[in-house]
């Protein structure tokens, strides 16, 4: 099996959370959301692990990391900054944020070798997930601007305490990637999965529409794409306060250029996340009775 890194976005505040939800404890033994990707990703076979975070929380995760990975997997830090972009583009005064999930990709770019799997920090994928991901990323040419995903269905990917954001994807019946477009607003409304276009107005998703929870699998030659994709990006919105560079915009480039393809794999796990401070309680459930019926062991680490 080829060597293959985990790429694990954790830059993002938890504004609607209300703190630092990659570092949240879910369980008595103090395990975060994170910790499961990781225990999944290392029976999975993956080698090494990037977090991308936020440079004054490097002490936090390292803290929290790194003894109980010693041994287990390699393990860097990259940081994502709103200033870590390339000269020569003005930024707008009052911006906080940095620039989105495309931005903080290419963060990681100089620990990246070979294929390379992203997630998110604050969502818990499934192990048979990372099984799927690693033994398709064994079969990626290196060379190809080839790429694939896991989809979820979108019944099974939200929050009953607001509104999430997902990457809706269209699919053809070779199971290959059309379009994906980011659905900013999207909720469960007296039983209708409802999401908000750009005018507002609401409009309805079929449950089992297939969502993109960024669970990507890439090549080396995405991260060019990123990179030029990146500076057109900021020729046109470095000045916005809040415009934001998203994976998904990046996928979209490559499919329209007909460089590569995106194979889309499925799974019907159900997603466990904390969006919203009041998602904590039901992690914390499911993350007992997932041990309780040893699918994890109690520790994970020992």
């Amino acid at each position: 099996m080829k060597k293959h890194t985990l790429v694990v976005l954790a830059a993002g505040m938890g504004s609607r959370y209300g703190g630092l939800k990659q570092l949240d404890t879910m369980s008595d033994e103090g395990d975060t959301i994170i910790d499961f990707s990781l225990y999944d990703a290392i029976e999975a076979g993956f080698s090494k692990v990037v977090f991308i975070i936020r440079e004054e929380f490097k002490e936090r995760f390292v803290e929290i990391f790194d003894e109980k990975l010693k041994g287990k997997i390699e393990v860097a830090y990259v940081f994502q900054e709103l200033h870590k972009i390339p000269s020569g583009y003005e930024v707008h005064p009052d911006r906080v944020k940095p620039w989105g999930t495309g931005h903080a990709t290419l963060m990681a770019q100089e620990e990246i070798t070979g294929n390379f799997c992203l997630i998110n920090g604050d969502d818990f994928y499934s192990r048979g997930a990372f099984q799927t991901m690693i033994q398709e990323l064994d079969s990626l040419d290196e060379n190809s601007y080839d790429m694939c995903m896991v989809g979820y269905n979108l019944k099974n990917t939200l929050s009953d305490n607001g509104f999430v954001s997902r990457g809706e994807c269209f699919v053809n019946n070779a199971n290959e990637l059309i379009e994906i477009t980011e659905r900013l607003h999207i909720e469960r409304v007296d039983g209708k999965i409802l999401r908000k276009d750009e005018s507002g107005a609401l409009v309805s998703m079929l449950e089992n529409t297939i969502v993109s929870m960024n669970f990507w699998g890439f090549t080396p030659k995405y991260l060019e794409v990123v990179e030029e994709a990146f500076h057109l990006f900021l020729k046109e919105r470095s000045l916005e306060l809040k415009s934001e560079f998203f994976i998904p915009s990046v996928v979209n480039t490559i499919l329209k250029s007909k460089l590569g393809k995106v194979k889309v794999l499925t799974s019907d796990a159900k997603w466990m996340g904390v969006t919203y401070a009041e998602d904590r309680a039901t992690v914390v459930q499911e993350v007992a009775r997932l041990k309780k019926e040893s699918i994890y062991p109690k520790n994970l680490w020992r």
